[in-house]
C-alpha cells in the first residue's frame, strides 16, 4: 500500500508467520498470565470516579490555566486532584481525595474547599468557592458496575456479529484476541500506577472496537482465500496475513499518531484515554498478526475449508464478484 510517495510495506510480502505460531502463542499466553497476576496482586489505582471524594467548583476573577491550577494543588498536597474547565474559562471543577477522615461531614467538606481555594488562587487571579460537596463511594461502585455491563454487552455483540457473519470459531478467536488486547492495556495502567478513571475505561472500550475491527479484516481475507485457493490451511493463513499486512500497519500507525497528538496536546485530563488507546493499538496490531490466525489452526478452533464453504444464500452473491 502506498502512503503519499512512501511504500511502508511491500504489497507482495511472503513472511512465514505460521512457522512461528507456537512461539508467539506461548509468549502471548505467558504475557496473559503475567498481566492477570499483576492486576490481582497490585490492582488498579482507582480515581475519584470510583472511590468517591470531594467536588469543588471554583470561579476565578480571570480565565485560569488548568495545568497551573493542577500544579499548585499538587504542591499543596493534593497530588491526585482532577481539574477540568466547564462553562466559561473562569470556572473550574476540582475533584480530589480529602486528606482528613470524616470528609463527608459539612464542616470537614468546607475546610477542604477552602484549602483548595487557597491553593488554586494566585495574587492576581483569586478564586471563590461556588459549590462543594462530598461524593460517596457508592457512586463509584455504580460506575464500575455500568462499565462492566458495557464491556459484557460489547463482547456479546462481537460474538453474535462474527458468529453470524463468519463462523463460531472465528467468533471465539476474535473474542480471545480482543480480551488479550484489553488486558494488556489494563495491565499497563496497573503497572505504571496511573489513575484508573472514566477516561481510561472509555479507552479500554475503544481498544475493544479497534482490536475487533483489525481482526475482522484479516478474517475476511482468510474466508475468501479458503474458498478460492487450493492450498493447505497454514498457507491460507500466511497469505491472508501478508495480503492485509500493509493495510493493518498503516491503519494502526495513523490511529496511533492521532492518539499521540491527543496525548501531547489534549491536556492532563485526557492522558489516561490516550495512553490506553496507544498501548491497545500496539497490542491490537500484534494480536491480529501473531495470535488471531495461529489460534485458528489449533485444536477445536482449527478452521477447515468445509467450515467456510458458502451457504446457499451466498452463492449467487459470490458468483457476481469480479
Amino acid at each position: 500500500m502506498k502512503l503519499f510517495p512512501i511504500h511502508l510495506i511491500p504489497n507482495d510480502t511472503r513472511f512465514d508467520f505460521m512457522r512461528l505460531r507456537w512461539v508467539t502463542l506461548t509468549i502471548s499466553a505467558a504475557l496473559f498470565l503475567a498481566v492477570v497476576g499483576l492486576i490481582a496482586v497490585k490492582g488498579f489505582n482507582y480515581a475519584l470516579d470510583f472511590t468517591g471524594g470531594t467536588v469543588v467548583e471554583l470561579r476565578f476573577a480571570q480565565p485560569a490555566q488548568v495545568d497551573g491550577v493542577r500544579e499548585r494543588l499538587n504542591a499543596a498536597g493534593y497530588g491526585s486532584a482532577q481539574v477540568q474547565s466547564f462553562g466559561s474559562g473562569s470556572d473550574l471543577l476540582v475533584r480530589l481525595q480529602p486528606r482528613e477522615e470524616g470528609a463527608e461531614t459539612t464542616e470537614a467538606n468546607d475546610r477542604t474547599a477552602q484549602e483548595v481555594r487557597a491553593a488554586a488562587s494566585t495574587a492576581d487571579n483569586p478564586a471563590q468557592v461556588m459549590r462543594s460537596e462530598f461524593v460517596g463511594p457508592q457512586v463509584g461502585e455504580e460506575l464500575a458496575l455500568n462499565g462492566l455491563y458495557a464491556a459484557i454487552f460489547v463482547v456479546v455483540g462481537f460474538l453474535i456479529y462474527i458468529g453470524f457473519r463468519f463462523e463460531w470459531k472465528f467468533a471465539v478467536v476474535a473474542s480471545l484476541t480482543t480480551l488479550f488486547d484489553v488486558l494488556m492495556a489494563a495491565g499497563w495502567i496497573a503497572m505504571t500506577g496511573r489513575e484508573f478513571d472514566l477516561t481510561v475505561l472509555a479507552g479500554l472500550l475503544a481498544v475493544m472496537g479497534f482490536s475487533i475491527n483489525d481482526t475482522i479484516v484479516v478474517f475476511d481475507r482468510v474466508r475468501e482465500n479458503f474458498r478460492s485457493l487450493r492450498v493447505p490451511p497454514l498457507e491460507v493463513m500466511n497469505r491472508s496475513i501478508n495480503q492485509t499486512l500493509s493495510r493493518t500497519i498503516i491503519t494502526s500507525l495513523v490511529f496511533f499518531l492521532s492518539v499521540l497528538a491527543l496525548y501531547l496536546y489534549g491536556g492532563g485530563s485526557l492522558e489516561g484515554l490516550a495512553v490506553t488507546q496507544m498501548v491497545g493499538a500496539v497490542f491490537g496490531t500484534l494480536s491480529s498478526i501473531f495470535i488471531a490466525c495461529p489460534l485458528l489452526t489449533i485444536g477445536f478452533l482449527s478452521v477447515t475449508k468445509q467450515d467456510l464453504m458458502p451457504k446457499a444464500r451466498d452463492e449467487e452473491a459470490l458468483a457476481r464478484r469480479p
